[in-house]
């Protein structure tokens, strides 16, 4: 896809605040610091549209970044070990159920976990979550370029196996060093939006 135009539109911590024109969304979720803005910066081509961190947290309200005025990318809070206070954390969960349920124009949640780990238990609230949401999920296993070619296989098995997947599930490496899965990813994004 050929992006024109990709523009932050707005933070908002709840839906009344979220955009009203039902453009289709594309939501990005994972683990703190799991790579979602790097990642986002990568399909967009466009470097410090999403702020980057490395202190866990960095994104702390829902996201919407108005992309070619044709649909949004909407970066969640990251969930996991931020250094923030737990009623913080409590209020970032209930935003984010609130919209991954209830959220119209959602299309597509991409959810990342680290290539490099097992998915953490907070992985598998995330996608029992997203189960309960019957939302079109699409994994993407980031960082890919850190793994050796050996681990490479034997980590996709895993996330698969410890996410409970179908063997027919999809899991796309993506690295924003190597480029790795960029294309993959934005096709299944651009079918999405068309569907």
């Amino acid at each position: 896809m050929k992006i024109n135009e990709a523009l932050f539109l707005k933070s908002a911590l709840s839906a009344e605040h979220y955009p009203k024109d039902r453009r289709p969304e594309i939501a990005f979720v994972g683990r703190s610091n799991v790579g979602k803005s790097t990642l986002l910066n990568t399909l967009l081509n466009r470097q410090g549209l999403a702020k980057t961190s490395a202190t866990p947290g960095k994104t702390q309200t829902v996201n919407f970044f108005d992309i070619n005025k044709k649909f949004y990318f909407v970066d969640l809070p990251g969930y996991g070990y931020a250094k923030v206070p737990k009623h913080l954390k409590e209020q970032w969960n209930q935003v984010m159920v609130e919209y991954l349920t209830n959220r119209e124009p959602l299309r597509l949640v991409v959810a990342l976990v680290d290539a490099r780990h097992n998915p953490s238990e907070k992985d598998q609230h995330m996608f029992d979550i997203l189960d309960g949401a019957e939302v079109p999920t699409l994994i993407v296993a980031t960082k890919f370029d850190k793994l050796k070619q050996g681990e490479r296989k034997k980590n996709i098995n895993q996330i698969r196996k410890t996410l409970e997947l179908d063997p027919e599930a999809a899991i796309i490496p993506f690295s924003s060093v190597t480029r790795e899965g960029v294309k993959e990813l934005w096709e299944i994004i651009e079918a999405q939006l068309e569907g």
